[in-house]
C-alpha cells in the first residue's frame, strides 16, 4: 500500500509524483497508456499563456511562479537522466496585437519585461518574419521546452526512484471506498490501495470523478498541430500572430499551432486543419512555404469553464484529491499547480493562496 496513488501520467501526474517522492513518500502512478503521451506530448511547449494579460489573476499567479521554475527543472532532469528537455529562453515576438495598451499595463503591474519594438528590432531578431510589420511586442524572458523530451525525462527519473511504482497500461475503472473514505482504485488487474488518491487525468478527469458522484466541469478540447522540417536558424524564437504561433526546436524543426475544436474524445486529424495551420505558419514566416510538413497530430486539452484549474481535496470524498482543468496551459501551470497541491497534501505553507483553485462551490455533487 502506497502513501499516495496518482491517477494519470501526464506532466501534472508525473510532477506530482516526483515532488511526493522527493519528500520521502511512496507513490504509485497509474496511467491508462504510456506516461507523457497525451496532451503533455501534443502541446507546443511555450512556458507562458499565449497572451498572459488576457487571463485571470489565478492563472497569472500560477504561470508566473511556474515560469521561473522551468530552467532549474530542466537542468535537474538533464543531469539525473541524460535526457535534455531542451529548455530555451529566447523570448517571444508578438505581431499584430490589438490590445497593446492592456498588455503594457499588465506588464507594469506584474513586473514583466514587455516592450514595443521597431521593425528594425523585429527583423534583426527574426529576419524571416512576415514582411511589412511596423512594430511588435517583445517579451525577452519567455522560454519554451520540448514537450516529448520533458515527458521522457520525467518518466526516466521516476523509473529510477525506489519509492515510485509506475503502472502503465493500467486504466482506473473505479474507486475503492470504506467508511466514507477513498482507500484506493479499481483496475482491470485488481485493486490498488493507497492512503490518499490524486486524480490528474487531464481531459479524462471528469469521467473518473463521475464514478464517485462528482460532476467536474472539465471537457476535452481538441488541438491540432503540424511540424515543419526546416533548416536550423530559419526561426530562432517563438513568434505569435493572430492567435497562432511558430515554435523553433534546437534541430531547426518548427512547430505551428494550434486549432481549438469541440469534438469530444476524437483525436483524428483532417486536411482542412492542416491547410489552415500551414497557411497561418507561412503568414508568420513566409519561408516555411518551402519546407515539408513532416508531421501532423492532435491532442486533447482539459477544458474548464474559466481556464482556472481545479486543485485540492474533493468535497465530501475523504482521501480523494484532484488537479485538472488547466485547459491550454497544462505545461505552463504544472510546476506551480502541482507544488500547490503537494503543499496541501503534506501540510506545508502554500506557495500561493489556494482558495481560487479549490473545488468547493465550483463542482456539483451528483450523488446527493
Amino acid at each position: 500500500m502506497s502513501d499516495f496513488l496518482v491517477v494519470g501520467g501526464g506532466v501534472i501526474g508525473m510532477m506530482t509524483t516526483l515532488q511526493l517522492a522527493d519528500a520521502g513518500h511512496s507513490v504509485t502512478l497509474l496511467e491508462r497508456g504510456r506516461c507523457g503521451r497525451e496532451a503533455s506530448w501534443a502541446g507546443g511547449g511555450i512556458v507562458s499563456p499565449l497572451y498572459p494579460w488576457r487571463h485571470s489573476a489565478p492563472v497569472s499567479r500560477l504561470a508566473t511562479w511556474s515560469e521561473g521554475f522551468y530552467p532549474e527543472l530542466a537542468l535537474r532532469l538533464y543531469e539525473e537522466t541524460g535526457v535534455d528537455p531542451e529548455y530555451r529562453q529566447r523570448g517571444l515576438l508578438y505581431l499584430r496585437v490589438d490590445d497593446e495598451a492592456q498588455a503594457e499595463r499588465w506588464a507594469r503591474e506584474v513586473g514583466k519585461p514587455l516592450e514595443r519594438v521597431s521593425a528594425d528590432f523585429l527583423y534583426a531578431k527574426e529576419p524571416q518574419a512576415a514582411p511589412g510589420v511596423e512594430d511588435a511586442l517583445w517579451m525577452p524572458t519567455l522560454g519554451s521546452i520540448r514537450n516529448p523530451r520533458l515527458g521522457q525525462a520525467l518518466r526516466c527519473r521516476l523509473e529510477a526512484m525506489p519509492r515510485v511504482t509506475l503502472r502503465e497500461g493500467s486504466e482506473v475503472t473505479g474507486f475503492r471506498q470504506s467508511a466514507g473514505r477513498v482507500t484506493g482504485v479499481e483496475t482491470a488487474d485488481g485493486t490498488v490501495e493507497g492512503d490518499r488518491t490524486i486524480v490528474c487525468g487531464g481531459a479524462w478527469a471528469a469521467a473518473l470523478l463521475e464514478r464517485v458522484g462528482v460532476a467536474l466541469p472539465v471537457r476535452p478540447v481538441k488541438g491540432q498541430m503540424i511540424l515543419f522540417k526546416a533548416p536550423p536558424g530559419l526561426v530562432n524564437r517563438v513568434v505569435l500572430m493572430d492567435g497562432r504561433y511558430v515554435i523553433p526546436r534546437a534541430d531547426g524543426r518548427v512547430l505551428a499551432g494550434s486549432t481549438l475544436e469541440e469534438a469530444g474524445f476524437d483525436k483524428t486529424t483532417d486536411a482542412e486543419a492542416k491547410a489552415s495551420l500551414r497557411a497561418s505558419a507561412i503568414g508568420i514566416v513566409p519561408a516555411l512555404a518551402e519546407c515539408e510538413v513532416e508531421h501532423h497530430w492532435a491532442g486533447l486539452r482539459p477544458g474548464s469553464p474559466d481556464g482556472v484549474p481545479f486543485i485540492g481535496a474533493v468535497p465530501g470524498r475523504e482521501g480523494l484529491y484532484v488537479n485538472a482543468g488547466h485547459y491550454r496551459n497544462g505545461l505552463v501551470l504544472a510546476p506551480a499547480s502541482t507544488h500547490l497541491l503537494v503543499d496541501e497534501l503534506l501540510g506545508r505553507e502554500p506557495i500561493l493562496d489556494p482558495v481560487p483553485y479549490r473545488l468547493a462551490g465550483r463542482v456539483a455533487d451528483i450523488a446527493r
